[in-house]
């Protein structure tokens, strides 16, 4: 067994690598036939080359994403499909929305002995446009405002949450729904639509909770397709879409669905959000891709 341990210098808006290559370091001295390398990235996708590079030589090799959820869709994207590759997350960003599946447990992921020590299941991922999530994509206002907080982030005054706000109210002021076809079990749906959301975790934009039950590993996706509805209405209505508590909403304007694929259609490129990295297409295919992830946990925790 070797252990790939990889750090993200800009998770969480601070360069953490020496204080965390010391606490490697440390839980390694005691594991002396274990091999173990640290790699610090130096761009968009870095890890992912990272890890491919490294497997190929078909050793057992557990991986470890230093970072945020950023750079755990990167070492998702690396470690994918590959028999050899087990991953988990040693959180370090601002978010860290996958971890929140595992409750109280959560907390045992900051531990490297923890995870070092950890069990293993294989997951499900989206497969997006041939890019992996293992958490949630969307598409819609949510999208919208989640890539414009790094454009309002670079003006004088203006960062972390008060760029949030600020890209909030621009959004609403341009107007909250787009036209679009959605595709699922043969049936088109067309109009108007706020925010359409695909779930293999369940926590996504630091807290939000769609659908509380998702199952990452039960071979199926969770969708949510919310139609436009006036900007009041919306402000009442994401409470009880950040929340869970979708159940509750009028069925005319929210639609629960569950299964293998769904596929968004637009006129104009939209902004698609993977796990927090945006891209952007008229056509959002998201698709299951069954136990595509061998994933690794602390001890005692489950989702």
């Amino acid at each position: 067994m070797k252990h790939l341990f990889i750090i993200n210098p800009v998770a969480g808006g601070t360069d953490k690598t020496e204080t965390v290559s010391r606490l490697i370091h440390s839980a390694m001295d005691r594991r002396l036939n274990e091999p173990y390398e640290i790699y610090v990235t130096k761009g968009p996708m870095d890890a992912c080359a990272a890890i491919k590079k490294r497997a190929l030589d078909g050793a057992e090799m557990r991986v470890y994403a230093c970072g945020g959820d950023g750079t755990l869709n990167e070492c998702v994207n690396g470690a994918a499909g590959l028999p050899n590759v087990a991953l988990t997350h040693y959180p370090m960003g601002t978010g860290n929305d996958f971890c929140r599946i595992f409750g109280t447990g959560a907390e045992l992921f900051n531990s490297f002995e923890n995870l070092l020590d950890g069990v293993e299941s294989k997951i499900d991922l989206i497969d997006c446009n041939g890019r992996y999530s293992i958490n949630i994509c969307s598409v819609g206002i949510d999208a919208r405002i989640g890539t414009d907080v790094h454009k309002y982030s670079r003006l004088p005054f203006i960062s972390g949450r008060r760029a949030y706000i600020f890209s909030t109210l621009v959004n609403f002021i341009k107007g909250i729904g787009r036209s679009l076809t959605v595709r699922l079990d043969g049936t088109a749906l067309k109009g108007e639509f706020s925010l359409i959301c695909a779930c293999n975790g369940r926590y996504y934009g630091g807290g939000f909770n769609p659908i509380p039950d998702a199952e990452p590993d039960d071979g199926q996706l969770d969708f949510l397709i919310v139609r436009k509805v006036p900007r009041l209405t919306f402000a009442k209505l994401i409470g009880k879409y950040k929340s869970g508590r979708y159940k509750e909403l009028p069925r005319d304007i929210v639609t629960y669905h569950r299964g293998p694929y769904l596929r968004v259609e637009s006129a104009e490129k939209m902004v698609i959000n993977i796990d927090g990295e945006m891209q952007e297409s008229k056509v959002a295919d998201f698709r299951v891709a069954p136990s595509a992830l061998r994933f690794f946990f602390p001890r005692g925790t489950h989702w």
